[in-house]
């Protein structure tokens, strides 16, 4: 596996792959890899010759009081995962690298109005710095095909609105999350869970499944299960921010004729914010 850690080495490299025709896949990760990251990198290969993943703490997307600082960094891990997973080049940037003139006088990329809902609403300002350091990257590793994984369904989302609207030649791929045997889905923030929140931490996707169920089978409305499985959730010790269902294309709420939905999560377990989702069809 070739490491780069420059933009000039990066683009010198990019070039010697694009002589030989070769076409490339990528994947931008801020390290921590577990089995999801994985993942998104054995369905990067089902689609380009080359691999491509980067490692950056993207700065420009934690708030004022969150974890960057705290953000588990595990290098020598990495590298391991990345190997196993067939990866043909890592790029692992400073800083420096990314903002060359600093992040407060970085151009910053937006996506009004989705990046402003749900995750978006309690976390001011973080899809901002998503769509910045995405488009940066993208520019920078010129992929054919970039792979996201969709436990961050907004985020996925986000991705490929900001690319079409700049106009980039990616296309942007989901990956179905990889969960645990009991459902939790993989996140690199599983590890600031105490035993007991890990034993807990898989009701805020059994809750998303009852939610769906109490939709498709018992045709109940949106509101009222949404209501529910907030009040199940402070039942469980969760401190939820937010439960909703809405439209899979674009997240808005869904109106009669819609069939494809998406339930979407976000909730505190103890000073651990997880995220969840489940994607599921009406009948008409």
């Amino acid at each position: 596996m070739i490491t780069v850690e420059t933009v000039a080495s990066l683009r010198d490299q990019v070039a010697r792959f694009r002589q030989n025709g070769k076409r490339i896949a990528f994947v931008p990760t801020m390290g921590n890899l577990h089995a999801g990251h994985v993942r998104l990198m054995q369905e990067a290969r089902r689609h380009a010759p080359v691999v491509v993943a980067s490692i950056y703490v993207n700065p420009l997307q934690f708030g004022e009081n969150e974890d960057f600082n705290s953000y588990p960094r595990t290098p020598s891990h990495d590298k391991v995962a990345l190997l196993s997973a067939g990866v043909d080049m890592l790029f692992k940037p400073a800083e420096s690298e990314i903002y060359p003139r600093g992040k407060t006088a970085q151009t910053f990329v937006e996506t009004p109005g989705l990046s402003e809902d749900l995750c978006g609403a309690f976390r001011p300002g973080h899809f901002r710095g998503v769509a910045t350091v995405v488009n940066r990257l993208f520019n920078l590793v010129m992929p054919d095909v970039a792979i996201f994984g969709k436990k961050d369904y907004q985020q996925w989302l986000i991705v490929r609105l900001m690319t079409a609207d700049l106009g980039l030649p990616v296309e942007i791929l989901g990956v179905d999350t990889v969960r645990e045997p009991d459902g939790l889905a993989l996140s690199s923030r599983n590890h600031y869970l105490s035993s007991d929140e890990r034993n807990l931490a898989p009701r805020l996707y059994e809750t998303l499944v009852t939610l769906r169920d109490r939709i498709c089978e018992k045709n109940m409305g949106f509101d009222t299960v949404e209501e529910n499985a907030i009040v199940e959730l402070e039942e469980s010790g969760f401190r939820p921010e937010y439960v909703s269902v809405r439209r899979q294309s674009d997240l808005q709420k869904p109106i009669p004729d819609d069939r494809q939905l998406v339930a979407l999560a976000a909730a505190w377990l103890g000073k651990t914010r997880l995220i969840d989702n489940i994607e599921f069809e009406l009948k008409s």
